[in-house]
């Protein structure tokens, strides 16, 4: 079996940890990462962009001037494209960005993107990640003493409020709960920190 290297929260080394290979030891899919961190980009756009073309702009009634003989291009309304003040030509109107993407393809990519952490050795587990008040200093002496400082990825079991708010002030730094856990922030951020009870859900829920 696969293993990591667990901490505890002084940062100490603690030992190796083992994780079930068919969910950190799984084939590397790179087109079905690709797929889901596409859709969950397109997902996060909102598509309330509008703009106004010439039936929406205000004018373009009466023709500016004659057809012939004025000397000036050819002109049938104050709202065209071309005109200051005019609509705009193919421009965006709201629309729905929703990409969906089969469950199948999402567990697979979430085992490959799992399995590229442990290769790279960028995924380690935290023993008792817990925090009575929030204090930076604390979550930033971890980071150091773990060498785990570089856009850390918190994986918790459970809310912890103190301990999202510590990590909120660190640039790049990122709390999630093990049930939002997805591909785009776990290829986004370099380190993935886990504690052991996330890491045992993670297997229960997407193991055979």
């Amino acid at each position: 079996m696969p293993t990591v290297k667990e901490f505890n929260f002084k940062g100490e080394l603690v030992g190796d940890f083992e994780v079930s290979g068919e969910i950190f030891d799984a084939p590397v899919h790179v087109p079905a990462m690709h797929q889901v961190v596409v859709a969950h980009l397109a997902n996060m756009r909102v598509g309330t962009h509008n703009t106004k073309d010439r039936g929406d702009v205000r004018g373009g009634g009466r023709k500016p001037w004659r057809q012939k003989h004025t000397g000036r291009a050819r002109a049938g309304s104050n709202s065209s494209p071309v005109w200051v003040g005019g609509g705009v030509a193919h421009g965006p109107h709201p629309r729905d960005y929703h990409q969906k993407v089969n469950r199948k393809v999402r567990r697979i990519a979430l085992k490959s993107a799992l399995t590229l952490k442990v290769q790279e050795n960028n995924m380690i587990v935290v023993d008792n990640l817990k925090l009575d008040a929030p204090k930076t200093k604390e979550i930033v002496g971890f980071l150091q003493s773990a060498d785990a400082g570089r856009k850390p990825l918190f994986l918790l079991h459970e809310s912890n409020m103190a301990v999202s708010k510590s990590a909120g002030n660190i640039p790049g730094a990122r709390v999630l709960h093990v049930d939002s856990i997805n591909v785009y922030d776990i290829l986004n951020h370099v380190k993935l920190i886990a504690t052991p009870e996330a890491v045992r859900k993670l297997e229960e829920v997407f193991g055979a």
